[in-house]
């Protein structure tokens, strides 16, 4: 149903063209909408009229007319004024606002459409056919874009989404929870990888820019038919999920890049406890200092590197050394060694995912 503030809006702009005054009701005589004001009792008019068989019908000054949805009728309007002209006015105001309910159904419609694709709520027949009756094209290559907002403040972020990217490219946004913004993107069918990070960097970029809020955007792979949508929808919530626990510095997730943290995020929790227990025993570094961190971190960025990663730290190759040999008295793991370096990166992304998971219990 159309809302009250479109109605006015619609008859507001028909009023300064014409000059013809429109009143609309509901079918219990209340009004609606109006561009002046109403002096005259018309409850008793319009209950009539409502029940009549009749399109329209002319009361003194005022010319009343249906206005109908689907056979169904929704609303009355009143055009005030004699002759001609305020018929006439009346008769496109009508037709305005016909197509106005059908447009705003057919929207909330493609949205309730996408939001139960998106969930597996529709069986496959029932995808090709509202998918025919919403004129939504079933095959054409397309990317779920995930973008995390904790809450969409006042719509905002859906609101500049929509000015991004719109339903006449393709692009269709909605949402299944408070937490997110979904855009189901069309992209050519030989858009690659760095096309789609430019598109979510670009997204980062526009709500830090003009909504002040710092987002996570995540992507899924692209699919060619509307069926498949899903399957990308569900790729990008994991992309969100994995990169907020092992890239928590990056803001664009790729579900084509997670590599390994993809592979422990849907590990079962008691294989994750059991390989802590075998690789740290009792002594798990889930507290390392910060210089312990960057030092690690650096040195598997180099390659485990001795001579690079000490230069690019400004300390001293020994230095460095003691460090390494400090952990792997407290771990039993020599970072030099290609087999513990990869030992001790798969533990550590293995701790992270045990953190994240105790949190969520909290």
């Amino acid at each position: 149903m159309i809302s009250s503030q479109t109605i006015q809006t619609s008859i507001d702009e028909l009023k300064a063209i014409t000059k013809v005054d429109l009143f609309v009701y509901d079918l219990s005589g209340m009004q609606i909408a109006a561009t002046a004001e109403q002096t005259e009792l018309l409850d008793e008019l319009i209950n009539a009229f409502a029940v009549s068989p009749a399109d329209s019908q002319v009361i003194g000054m005022h010319h009343l007319f249906k206005i109908l949805d689907e056979g169904e009728l929704e609303y009355v309007l009143v055009a005030r004024g004699n002759g001609e002209d305020a018929y006439m006015v009346g008769r496109i105001a009508v037709c305005q606002l016909q197509n106005l309910a059908i447009a705003y159904k057919e929207r909330f419609d493609r949205n309730n459409f996408f939001q139960n694709l998106l969930l597996d709520n529709l069986l496959l027949v029932d995808i090709y056919n509202r998918a025919k009756k919403l004129r939504i094209e079933v095959t054409a290559p397309r990317v779920v874009f995930l973008v995390e907002t904790k809450t969409d403040r006042d719509g905002i972020v859906t609101e500049l989404l929509k000015g991004m990217f719109t339903s006449q490219s393709g692009d269709y946004i909605t949402a299944v929870d408070e937490s997110s913004v979904i855009l189901i993107k069309a992209v050519e069918a030989d858009s690659s990888y760095d096309d789609m990070i430019e598109t979510a960097e670009t997204i980062v970029a526009l709500m830090n820019s003009e909504a002040m809020l710092n987002v996570r955007v995540a992507f899924g792979t692209t699919v060619q038919e509307l069926k498949d949508v899903s399957k990308s929808y569900k790729e990008a919530k994991m992309a969100l999920d994995v990169g907020k626990i092992f890239y928590a510095e990056k803001s664009v997730a790729a579900y084509s890049t997670l590599g390994i943290g993809r592979l422990i995020y849907q590990l079962p929790v008691n294989l994750c406890k059991i390989f802590i227990q075998e690789i740290f025993g009792d002594n798990v570094p889930d507290d390392l200092d910060e210089e312990t961190l960057s030092t690690i971190n650096k040195f598997f960025e180099n390659n485990l590197n001795v001579s690079e990663t000490s230069r690019q730290l400004f300390v001293h190759r020994n230095t460095l050394v003691y460090r390494i040999e400090k952990l792997q008295k407290s771990t039993g793991l020599d970072l030099r060694s290609f087999d513990d370096a990869l030992t001790f990166k798969i533990a550590m992304m293995v701790v992270n995912y045990m953190k994240y998971l105790d949190n969520l219990d909290y």
